[in-house]
């Protein structure tokens, strides 16, 4: 679901960044970039939390044949646990931003801190908002990409390593996958760094194993 780069110059474009998966146990931190086509409106922008599931499916497929560009970037399980999770969700949204196929005079993002816009010899400029996902339509649309896909990249993890239930949970921590974590121990796409996952200990033999399909 990811654009390749491009990043030819437009002049006045915005794109809108948001993240999703900081606060889960396992899989990746996931932020998108979209930068919306102010003659294709796109109706019922919002916060992709407040949204259904269907609603966010339908949302989603609108913004990505309707926004003159869009990417998702991403930062996996090894990685937050190398550099912590702020600077992987900024290495996330940095990857998104580099992904778009037209460069952004600015980005909007969506809380109080912003990524690293220098990208070689371009930088680019910003504004961090807080509570932006439910304000400002760039930012609503990235919020609901970057659900949509870490939703379903969990969903294939449930298949992987079915233990777990991550197709239920998207890998928070709830009773289900704390008794899961405590029954299995950790799989390779938890993070480890996470105390509720370092307090159960290293990897277990039996349902933690992989499921490898052809």
């Amino acid at each position: 679901m990811r654009q390749q780069p491009l990043f030819r110059r437009r002049p006045g474009l915005t794109a809108g960044v948001d993240e999703v998966g900081r606060g889960p146990l396992a899989g990746p931190v996931v932020a998108a970039a979209v930068i919306l086509d102010a003659d294709n409106a796109i109706d019922g922008l919002a916060d992709s939390k407040v949204l259904s599931p269907a609603r966010r499916e339908a949302l989603a497929d609108e913004i990505l044949g309707k926004a003159l560009a869009w990417s998702i970037g991403w930062a996996d399980a090894a990685e937050i646990d190398a550099i912590n999770i702020l600077r992987a969700t900024h290495l996330a949204m940095r990857r998104a931003i580099i992904g778009l196929r037209v460069r952004p005079v600015f980005v909007q993002v969506d809380g109080n801190r912003l990524p690293d816009l220098v990208f070689g010899d371009c930088r680019i400029d910003g504004d961090a908002i807080v509570g932006g996902d439910g304000r400002i339509a760039t930012i609503s649309a990235a919020s609901i990409i970057a659900k949509v896909w870490r939703d379903r990249r969990m969903c294939e993890l449930d298949r992987i390593y079915p233990d777990y239930g991550f197709a239920r949970h998207k890998g928070y921590g709830t009773s289900q996958h704390m008794n899961s974590l405590s029954q299995h121990g950790p799989c390779p796409e938890h993070r480890r760094t996470f105390r509720p996952v370092s307090a159960v200990g290293g990897l277990k033999l039996g349902g933690a194993r992989p499921i490898i399909r052809a």
